[in-house]
């Protein structure tokens, strides 16, 4: 393909200012379409290619992504201000098949010395808003990169995404998300990954839940309190004694006062009730009442 050509298709595209999405909700793009036929959705190809270069531009793109096949518009996302890349883009085939073949030869490969990563474009907003199919991965190895991540989790079912977090260099935060196409697939890997060792980490995977869904768990765990925290506990209160002082309020499964090596009160502990009601009624009459030892 010549320079005009390659020119003519970077001209064509327009830019795009969105925030940088995360691997669970990641923005529509629209496919431009043939002026004679419109394609099925069957057909489409919207892919999301993002970890790049900011000096990546469209023709790049085109020049590397047109040897899987006939591609119908990139869109390389940059600020509305300052037209500087997001680093990250939108490429759409013609061919869901194309799409298919991008995925599995370039997901990884390396773009100007880094490697991309290449995920579809989710139209279907229940895929990206029901979490089913969304875990979270810690304890991860700093020498665990996304693709590794990938090829250690793919073998559990179809996966639309995945991702380390990393810092404003690069350099791995020690975890990531896996968003699967099913839950079923999720479960999978919860199951077989959970508290194995990857480079000789043990890992923890688990189900991934929204800042809302965390915000409305946290909600509830205070709401509806059993442990408590004492302070400013005469450090001469034995531990029956310390335990005496709750035992008026309801049921307890646990009283007990932290203590130094040598045996002696730090002056705090921490008290378990076997229900909430019981609890709240400690905190109201206890709170800052003065309680010496006999």
């Amino acid at each position: 393909m010549s320079a005009a050509e390659v020119n003519k298709v970077a001209e064509a595209v327009e830019n795009l200012t969105v925030s940088e999405p995360t691997t669970s909700e990641v923005p529509e793009t629209t496919t431009e379409e043939s002026s004679s036929e419109s394609q099925s959705a069957e057909n489409l190809a919207s892919l999301y290619v993002g970890e790049l270069e900011t000096s990546v531009n469209e023709s790049d793109l085109f020049e590397i992504f047109s040897q899987i096949g006939q591609v119908s518009s990139i869109r390389v996302c940059r600020d509305a201000v300052t037209k500087r890349s997001l680093g990250y883009a939108y490429v759409n085939f013609q061919n869901r098949a194309d799409g298919e073949r991008a995925l599995e030869e370039l997901n990884y490969s390396l773009i100007k010395g880094r490697a991309c990563r290449i995920m579809w474009s989710q139209r279907d907003p229940s895929l990206r808003k029901n979490g089913a199919g969304n875990i979270f991965i810690k304890n991860l190895h700093p020498a665990i990169d996304n693709k590794t991540l990938h090829d250690t989790f793919s073998a559990f079912g179809k996966i639309l995404s995945c991702k380390i977090a990393t810092d404003e260099n690069g350099v791995s935060k020690g975890f990531g998300f896996v968003h699967y196409e099913t839950g079923e697939a999720a479960e999978a890997a919860i199951e077989n990954v959970n508290g194995m060792l990857l480079n000789n980490h043990e890992v923890f995977v688990g189900y991934h839940l929204s800042k809302k869904d965390r915000q409305s768990k946290l909600e509830e765990l205070v709401a509806n309190f059993t442990n408590i925290y004492a302070k400013n506990v005469d450090p001469e209160l034995s531990d029956d004694e310390f335990a005496k002082l709750f035992e008026p309020f309801g049921a307890i499964t646990s009283a007990v006062l932290e203590k130094d090596a040598a045996g002696k009160s730090k002056g705090f502990g921490f008290v378990n009730f076997e229900d909430h009601e019981a609890a709240a009624k400690a905190v109201e009459e206890l709170n800052d009442k003065e309680i010496n030892a006999i």
